[in-house]
Formats: C-alpha cells, structure tokens, sequence
C-alpha cells in the first residue's frame, strides 16, 4: 500500500476524533530551523549577489554545523590543524540534535537520546569517556548513571491501558509470544553467521547483507512467517522511530540492524535478568543538544553560524566557497585547501561546482536514490499535570501502538523527567515533547502548513491518551524539518556510489549521515572522523 493512500486512511479514521476535539485556546508557533534560508541558496544565481564584501582563508573548511560536521572539526583541531574553521547555515549549531527552551525550560527539537554504546562505536565511545559520559576500571566500562534515562524508562498504551515498557504484553497469547521468540533467534542468527555493527561500516559487507538490503523488511517478514498484528506493529514503530519510514518501507537489512547492531531483540521472561531488555540510554531535558555543547564548546572561535553557502567550487589549486552572512546581508568567499561538505547529500549536489566526473556521478546516484523523511516535533506547556490512565506509571518516553502502517506518531518524552530535582517534577510547568514521522509526500503540506494546522495533528494523536490535553494547554513551539533523516530503502545501503564518497580523499570529502543510508548519532560521529583522516599529519 502507497504511503499517500495508508495517510489518507489513517486522516480518514482520525478526522472524527479531531472533529470532537474541544477548541484549543493556548498559542503555537513555528520555531527553530529557517526553512527560508535553505531555500535562499535555489533562488540565488551567484551572479545576482553583490561582490563580496570579504575575503578569507582557511586550511580546511567544513560546510555544515551538524554532529558529522562538529565532529570533523574537532578532530581537525586534535590533529593540529591550526586554520580549519566551520559554516553553518543556521543561527544555532547541532542539525537535528539543536535543542530549545520553553517556559524557561529546556527541550529537544530533535535527536533526543543516545543508547549507551557497544564494543564497535569505538570513536564514540572515546569521545564520551574524555566527557565523562563512560569510565573504564577493573569491572569494564561503566555509564556515568547522572545522564542515563531514570526510571520507569518506557511505556506503551494499548488495549485501552498502559503497560511498562514498548513491546506489547504476550500475556495469555501463546501464538504472539511464540512470533516474538521466532524473531529473537532470527536476530541472534544474524548475528552470529552475518554480523552487524554501530556504525554499520564497523562491520564486514557479504552477500548475506547485499541480500538483505535488496528487499522490504515488510517483504522479509511474511517470508519468514512473522505476521503477529503486535510484532509487526511493534517492529514498524521501531523503523519509523530511527529511520523515518515503517517495515514496508525501509529494507530487511535496516530492520535487523535496528536490534542486531546494539542489543538484540530479548523477550520478556525468556533471559536471567528480568530487566535485559533495556538497553542504557543517555539522555537530558534537551536532548542531544547537550551532545552539540560538549562537541562545540572547545571550537568556539572556529565556529561561523548563520552563513548560508550558495556554491563550492573545486579548483586545480583550492576550493572557493561563496557564503552569505545572514546577519551582516552581506556576501563573502573563503579559499580552502580542502572542503568537507558535511551537509545532506542533496545540498551537496546543489552547491557543488568542478567535480571530478567520477566523483559528480557517484554524488548524482547516491542523491537520486536517497529519500528523506519530513518530522513535525511540537513541544506542549501544560497548566498542570495530565489525568493519567489505567496502568503503568509515566515514564520518560510515552507510546502509543499502532498496528503497522496505520499511524505516524511516535508518542511523546518528557523533558522534566530527567530532572535532579524533585521540586520540578511537583510543581512548575509540565513540558512534554511529542515526536511525528511523516511520509515524504506531505513534505509540502508540512512546510506549507500554520502553526495551528500542525497543532492539530499533533492533538489528534495524543487525544487517545490523554482526553484533558487540549484543555490543559498553554503554549506549543513546532519545529518542522523537512529533510528530517535519510530513510535505508532497499538498496541503499549497498548502493556503490555511496562507498565511493565516503573513500574519496581530494580536495572535496563527505561526511554526514546520509553516506550510511540513515541518521543516527553513531554513524554521523564517526563519518566526520573518517572524512578528515590523514588531515594535518
């Protein structure tokens, strides 16, 4: 089924629920990300703008302010490189891990976690124990227990209850149970005859992965004979909440990796340890914008925010950026030994001029078979706490099950959980952050849409959980990105093109997270590494 037509079902059941909504006082508006300056580098031809005003050189230049951007730069510093300086598009750094306040409060506007890393994000890893996130001693490495998610960590609303954590109960269904244990070993068998990595580079590419990347993981599942309506449903939030898209979308590969890469698939009751299903997962008030500080604060004086690049031309000797400063209104040129084009692919291909033959038509495939998902992220200021329902406690991250393809929600955290301070969580503003994966064909309608329009769908979804919600809101701050994450489509991971930026090593490298065919932290840390190797030795 299309995702035009699965949207059009899931509005058409949800259009009676918003009709009875009560009308919604409290105010909203668009935040965070300029989707007009993303837009400004289409409308500008570089002979339209003024001469520019300034000049500058710099040894390497990264064009781009997210997590793969921030991560090349600092490496570029560990190595030495004196004159290697970084442009962002936006006024705040981060890409999709930026944070925000409301109320007085810190929130995210993207990117919200980190699950605790596994033997293979080896980079990441040592980042995090020079933050003090991990430490190594006698009994191996441990998490600094201050940033992990408190407890109770998670919980999914279903059958008219809400029951800890987010697979559905198998409680007095032996035949749901038994799919569940079915696609266990499936994970571990992967595991163990193929082999899966965070980063997944980290991680030999055979035949058996090629295979699996070249089908649904939708299609995968019905060959194996997984066809649980809670399995799936469970498994299609799993891909939507990392990638973007569900099991009907997103390739077999990308659906085993989810779980084989990090910490398998454990159903409850069948290990020694009755919590072993939880993985750890950092996380603060604003997300992974507290990951963006750590990583920019020791580069601050190499840091241009607020520069929207328009064109990167490679020449014999140097490569020349053309950037508007947006505060100024004025036009500027840097020349740069070497350029890092840490922004998606697409704006890559938009900006890039000079290109090697080779290297442009690889750039070309890999942005011609690369989707994006669109996101709508509100943050909700309520007067007061939420009337809860039958069931578990709240918890940090809030779910909703939806049986696969019927929904696009991906429930709500709450900021003030991970609070230290007790007298926050009793009184003061309630601030909960509620995630939505859109299908790529409303991108328009998202960009388009008023900040009441998007309130409304929000609304709509979490009135099933909380009937009082309208009535208790006060303010909404939406933010819509319209290139949220790269979605792993069958083929996109193996796709040759995509291996050829990420080895190119001249004077134009690549390093974001559309290289891997999806976004998470991990892939986009170590891809900022890699694109710097060899620079300032």
């Amino acid at each position: 089924m299309s995702w035009r037509r699965r949207h059009w079902m899931a509005a058409a059941a949800a259009a009676p629920l918003a009709a009875c909504l009560p009308e919604v006082q409290a105010r909203s508006r668009w935040v965070g990300a300029d989707h007009r300056r993303g837009h400004r580098l289409r409308g500008h031809a570089a002979g339209s703008l003024p001469a520019p005003a300034i000049q500058r050189r710099a040894q390497v230049l990264v064009v781009g302010g997210g997590v793969a951007g921030l991560s090349a730069l600092r490496a570029l510093s560990l190595a030495g490189v004196a004159d290697a300086q970084l442009l962002e598009l936006e006024d705040t750094l981060g890409g999709n891990s930026r944070g925000h306040r409301l109320a007085g409060l810190p929130c995210p506007l993207g990117a919200h976690y980190l699950p605790v890393p596994g033997p293979a994000a080896r980079e990441v890893s040592a980042w995090l124990h020079d933050i003090g996130l991990l430490r190594s001693d006698a009994a191996g490495v441990q998490a600094n227990e201050r940033h992990l998610c408190h407890a109770p960590q998670e919980r999914l609303f279903i059958d008219g209850a809400w029951q800890e954590g987010l697979l559905p109960s198998a409680e007095g269904r032996p035949a749901t149970l038994a799919q569940y244990r079915r696609f266990a070993q499936q994970v571990r068998q992967a595991q163990q005859q193929l082999g899966f990595a965070m980063p997944s580079h980290h991680a030999r590419w055979t035949a058996g992965h090629q295979a699996l990347d070249a089908l649904p993981f939708a299609t995968w599942l019905a060959r194996e004979g997984l066809d649980d309506m809670r399995l799936l449903g469970h498994l299609d939030y799993a891909c939507r909440d990392d990638y973007g898209a569900g099991i009907g979308s997103v390739s077999a590969w990308a659906g085993l990796h989810y779980f084989a890469s990090r910490h398998g698939f454990e159903v409850p009751g069948d290990g020694d340890d009755p919590g072993s299903d939880r993985e750890g997962v950092f996380t603060w008030p604003e997300g992974n914008a507290w990951l963006v500080r750590e990583l920019a604060s020791p580069l601050a004086g190499r840091l241009h925010a607020g520069r929207t690049v328009l064109r990167v031309s490679e020449g014999r000797q140097s490569v020349q950026v053309l950037a508007w400063d947006e505060a100024r209104g004025r036009a500027e040129t840097w020349r740069a030994d070497t350029v890092v084009m840490a922004t998606p692919l697409f704006v890559a291909r938009h900006l890039l001029e000079g290109l090697a033959p080779a290297l442009d038509r690889a750039l070309s495939a890999a942005v011609a078979a690369t989707v994006h998902a669109p996101w709508l992220v509100a943050n909700l200021q309520l007067a007061a706490p939420l009337l809860d329902r039958l069931g578990a406690a709240p918890a940090w991250d809030n779910v909703r099950f939806q049986p696969a393809g019927q929904g696009t929600d991906l429930g709500y955290v709450d900021a003030r959980h991970q609070s230290l301070r007790p007298d926050t969580l009793a009184q003061g503003p309630v601030l909960l952050t509620a995630y939505h994966a859109l299908p790529a064909g409303r991108r328009e309608w998202l960009l388009r849409a008023t900040p009441q329009e998007g309130l409304a769908e929000v609304l709509a979804a979490l009135a099933p959980l909380h009937p009082d919600l309208a009535g208790r809101l006060q303010q909404a701050d939406l933010m819509r990105w319209g290139h949220a994450m790269a979605i792993p489509a069958p083929g996109v991971r193996s796709q040759p093109a995509r291996q050829a930026l990420r080895e190119t090593r001249g004077r134009v490298r690549f390093a974001h997270s559309d290289l891997a065919g999806y976004s998470v932290f991990e892939e986009a840390f170590t891809l900022g590494l890699d694109a710097v190797a060899g620079l300032g030795r």
